[in-house]
C-alpha cells in the first residue's frame, strides 16, 4: 500500500489548536509542510487556503486567556504532506 493512499486528504482550513474545530487529529500524524508566497514556513498555527491567510502565534503578547496572540499573513498558501 503506498504511503500516500494512507494519508487523509489536507482540508481547506486547519488549525493545530486541539480547541479549534478546525483541528483534526489524523492529519497530524503525519508532517505537513506549509508555504506562504513560495517560502516554507515552520511556525504556522493555522492556515486557510481558499481565503490565502496563515496565522502565526506573536512570541510574547498573551491574550486574556494566557494564549499566544495570532497574527494573519496573507498570500498565496500551500499545504503538503512532506
Amino acid at each position: 500500500m503506498s504511503d500516500s493512499q494512507s494519508r487523509p486528504p489536507l482540508p481547506d482550513h486547519l488549525s493545530c489548536n486541539p480547541r479549534s474545530r478546525y483541528y483534526v487529529e489524523e492529519i497530524f500524524e503525519h508532517n505537513i509542510g506549509i508555504r506562504l508566497n513560495g517560502k516554507e514556513r515552520n511556525d504556522v498555527e493555522e492556515y486557510c487556503i481558499s481565503e490565502g491567510w496563515v496565522k502565526i502565534s506573536s512570541h510574547k503578547a498573551l491574550d486574556r486567556r494566557g494564549q499566544p496572540l495570532l497574527l494573519k499573513l496573507k498570500g498565496t498558501v500551500e499545504a503538503f504532506y512532506s
